[in-house]
């Protein structure tokens, strides 16, 4: 069975792939912090996500099957 995975509970694959591709990526790490009710999170991977972020989230993913969390705000 596939293990649920950061983004919105999707399967672990299927996050991997949004993960893989920065735009979504960028996107789906904000919603995710706005869900989780860290703004200020939010707010920074709004600005920070397409760079050194988003190749953290990568790593974290593979690793971890969570996304890169910089601030716990």
């Amino acid at each position: 069975m596939a293990t649920k995975s950061d983004y919105f509970g999707l399967s672990y694959v299927v996050s991997l792939i949004l993960a893989i591709i920065p735009v979504t990526a960028w996107f789906c790490g904000i919603v995710t912090r706005f869900q989780e009710g860290k703004y200020v999170a939010g707010i920074v991977r709004f600005f920070l996500g397409f760079s050194v972020i988003w190749v953290l989230d990568l790593v974290f993913m593979i690793r971890d099957k969570k996304i890169f969390r910089l601030l716990n705000v």
